[in-house]
C-alpha cells in the first residue's frame, strides 16, 4: 500500500488522507467498521479517516485538510461541501472505478473558504 498523506492536527491526533484514487481504495478498505472518514460531497478528493469518535474540532480541522486537497477547492477556491460518514456505512462493487465507493448513510456539512486557506500549503 502507498503510503497516505498523514496531518497532524492540533489536538496531537493524526489523520489519514488518501493521494490518489488507488490510495483511496487502500485506506477505505483499512478503516475499521466505527472509523470516522471524510470526503468532498463532489469526486476529486481524498478519503480522511479520523478514525474512532474525533472531537467535533478534530472534524472541523481534518474537513478543512481535506478540502484543500480536492479538485472542487484548486477549481474555485470557494466553501467546499463535505460528508461525514463511518466505514460501515460504505461499499464497493466490481463496476466501480478505482477511489469510487457508494456511501448508504452520511450528514453533509460545509467547510469555509477561510478555513480551508490556512491548510492549503500543509
Amino acid at each position: 500500500m502507498a503510503k497516505s498523506r498523514e496531518y497532524l492536527l492540533s489536538t496531537g491526533k493524526v489523520v489519514y488522507a488518501g493521494k490518489d484514487s488507488a490510495n483511496n481504495d487502500d485506506l477505505v478498505e483499512a478503516a475499521e467498521p466505527k472509523d470516522v472518514l471524510l470526503h468532498t460531497s463532489a469526486p476529486g478528493s481524498p478519503f480522511c479517516n479520523l478514525g474512532e469518535n474525533p472531537t467535533k474540532e478534530e472534524i472541523k480541522e481534518a474537513a478543512a485538510f481535506t478540502a484543500s486537497k480536492s479538485q472542487v477547492w484548486r477549481d474555485s477556491k470557494k466553501d467546499v461541501m463535505m460528508h461525514i460518514f463511518k466505514k460501515k456505512d460504505v461499499y464497493k462493487d466490481k463496476k466501480m472505478k478505482s477511489g469510487t465507493w457508494a456511501v448508504k448513510k452520511f450528514e453533509e456539512f460545509k467547510v469555509r473558504k477561510l478555513e480551508i486557506e490556512k491548510y492549503e500549503q500543509n
